[in-house]
């Protein structure tokens, strides 16, 4: 049988996050009869999370659920990778803890996935960038014009919350170094550098009600070092 992970990096998650993941897994569970799916959270060091209450809830809705945990909180492309670490599936798929895209939007991205292609990349429309702070649209946008012309990527958005690759893809995840949230783009230019890898973007929509925090001046001026440290081995 077919084997699917998906895999969700948690820190300090909005209370009642536990009954969004088990209702949204178990949707796609339903949806997706031919495919066996497993579910891994990894707790990145989160402060504000009762670990065993959080446990019991989710054990309740998904008995298979695998727990990933570490104290220290190290940024989301660290936390993916321990999860991908530990994943043995056919193909991978990985997204936010708030489950912020559509039901459509994930298993649409999961049949392409299945369609011969090695990775299949999340693309925003114009609906999600009114969603976000003012000066989180201009600087992703400025990210997608850079992506396209300076790194010539196989896909120019980069930042969106839902990938999937397959797993012969897996060891070129697992090879990223970036933390926090330029790792989707180091591993998209990790991808595009391999010719013979079929990389595509898929459109994929906002649940209603999603919400998006704005984004601290520390980390922007770290992330920026990312993108010129990446630029530079283009």
């Amino acid at each position: 049988m077919t084997s699917l992970d998906i895999i969700l990096p948690a820190y300090n998650p909005l209370p009642g996050w536990e009954e969004v993941v088990i209702g949204r897994f178990q949707s796609l569970v339903k949806a997706l009869p031919a495919l066996k799916i497993r579910l891994f959270i990894v707790n990145d060091g989160s402060q504000r999370l009762d670990k065993t209450h959080s446990l019991t809830l989710l054990k309740g809705g998904i008995p298979d659920l695998q727990w990933v945990s570490y104290e220290e909180n190290r940024g989301k492309g660290y936390a993916l990778r321990q999860g991908v670490k530990q994943s043995t599936a056919d193909y991978i798929v990985y997204t936010d803890i708030d489950w912020p895209y559509t039901e459509e939007s994930m298993i649409g991205l999961i049949h392409s996935l299945m369609e011969s292609n090695d990775a299949v990349i999340g693309k925003r429309d114009d609906a999600y960038y009114i969603h976000l702070p003012a000066a989180r649209r201009r600087i992703s946008r400025l990210l997608r014009s850079f992506n396209a012309k300076l790194l010539r990527l196989k896909v120019d958005d980069t930042q969106a919350g839902l990938k999937g690759f397959r797993k012969n893809v897996k060891d070129i995840f697992l090879s990223t170094t970036i933390d926090r949230y330029l790792f989707d783009l180091e591993f998209i230019f990790l991808l595009s550098a391999k010719k013979e890898l079929k990389v595509i973007g898929y459109p994929i929509a906002l649940r209603p009600g999603i919400t998006f925090s704005k984004m601290n001046r520390k980390i922007l001026f770290q992330e920026a070092r990312n993108f010129l440290k990446i630029w530079m081995k283009s």
